[in-house]
């Protein structure tokens, strides 16, 4: 499910201080499965060398020496034709203003041209160069063209300035690819939304009750939902992991905010996918004030939150929506017995169900050993495996019953 894995992308070095940082992105790309050539212009070649990139893509890197070699005529034409993207990073204002106006006058700007895929752009330079009139009509022409372009950051610049003109991190541009090349995949026009983490459910100004969710499957569900080009609502309790790149992310803190924002989003979703991990009780009453411990009282009375799954539920059989309903279920005993009857229940697709009580897998673990059981009574026992793995084979299963159901939200 690797949208990266296999595909071709070239990457274009131009003549700025930034390009040291183009070897850190051509090899994160290659061991993310991706095929790099790189073609670097003669001033890229004073900054860093060929050489460089060869060692971390195992393949050769191209200059502007072999336009006048035997193959000069075709060597744009058979680098751009079969490339996946075309990622120019770090680029300069001299080369994006050779792009905009459609110059070729070195192997990079030729293959720009003749390159029908994709073209994403990361511009590095000075401040003021940056924000520059000339400069911002030549970028927003390509952006006209369809260019996805990264960044600049804030920063400190090689003038010593601190300014907008950093390139952007090769980690950060690493994720923007795999979202941009996701972006044709299987769930492509379909809309996913995924619940993640526990939940808060205050007793007063400073404590609340909670549970020991990470949040880790749900995002990893998110990312996998991603990478198989579905658009993502990812619907967090309180977390500290970092969104997936081009997920679309609601934060809530009670089981009531994560109801209202689930109903909310999957009115018109094609999918549901519900891991979080949800308060099943509240206080009864939440104090206006700290309750202190010489005063507090010996019961703290509590209530039932809403069951989310069967909202949904209910909210399905009026509209149709969500098409596909997939469910969690954390157990300590009775695994099967107690997936099943929640299956049934709340009318789930599919149930992922997951023994709590081993510590290698469960909550605050990066694995996690589940059953996925689905409403045509199926099974399917997964063995210990990473979480973004139990995650893939989710989303798998989530194919396939959204290729039974055309119709897309």
């Amino acid at each position: 499910m690797n949208p990266i894995q296999g595909r071709r992308i070239l990457l274009g070095v131009t003549g700025s201080v930034a390009a040291y940082k183009a070897v850190d992105l051509a090899s994160k790309l290659t061991q993310a499965g991706a095929e790099v050539d790189v073609l670097l212009t003669e001033a890229a070649t004073r900054f860093v060398a060929p050489l460089s990139f060869q060692s971390v893509t195992g393949r050769t890197a191209h200059t502007d020496t072999e336009l006048w070699g035997a193959e000069a005529h075709v060597l744009h034409v058979n680098l751009g034709r079969p490339a996946d993207l075309l990622l120019v990073a770090p680029i300069t204002a001299n080369t994006i203003a050779k792009m905009a106006h459609g110059l070729a006058d070195n192997l990079l700007a030729l293959t720009a041209l003749s390159a029908r895929c994709p073209v994403m752009i990361a511009p590095a330079m000075d401040g003021g160069m940056f924000a520059s009139a000339a400069n911002q009509e030549n970028l927003q022409k390509l952006m006209d063209r369809g260019v996805t372009v990264v960044g600049p950051e804030e920063g400190r610049l090689a003038s010593g300035l601190s300014a907008k003109g950093r390139m952007t991190e090769p980690a950060d541009i690493l994720e923007r690819v795999r979202h941009l090349l996701s972006r044709t995949g299987p769930l492509h026009g379909r809309k996913v939304v995924v619940t993640a983490g526990g939940t808060q459910e205050p007793l007063d100004p400073v404590r609340v009750i909670t549970n020991r969710s990470s949040g880790k499957q749900g995002f990893a569900l998110a990312q996998a939902a991603l990478d198989a080009g579905a658009d993502v609502v990812l619907i967090a309790g309180p977390s500290a992991l970092s969104t997936p790149f081009g997920a679309r992310r609601i934060d809530v803190r009670t089981a009531a905010e994560m109801g209202s924002a689930v109903l909310a989003e999957t009115a018109g979703a094609d999918a549901l996918i519900m891991a979080a991990a949800v308060a099943d009780f509240r206080p009864a009453g939440t104090a206006a004030q700290k309750i202190k411990k010489a005063t507090a009282p010996d019961v703290i009375p509590l209530e039932r939150t809403a069951d989310i799954l069967m909202e949904v539920s209910q909210a399905k059989a009026k509209s149709g929506h969500p098409l596909v309903t997939i469910g969690f279920s954390a157990e300590t005993e009775d695994l099967e017995k107690n997936a099943l009857k929640k299956l049934r229940a709340k009318r789930l697709d599919l149930i992922v169900a997951n023994e709590i009580g081993s510590p290698d897998a469960g909550y605050e673990t990066d694995s996690n050993r589940v059953t996925i059981y689905s409403s045509d009574g199926s099974s399917q026992n997964l063995p210990l495996m990473e979480k973004y793995r139990v995650a893939e084979a989710v989303i798998d299963r989530l194919i396939a019953l959204l290729e039974k159901s055309p119709e897309k939200s």
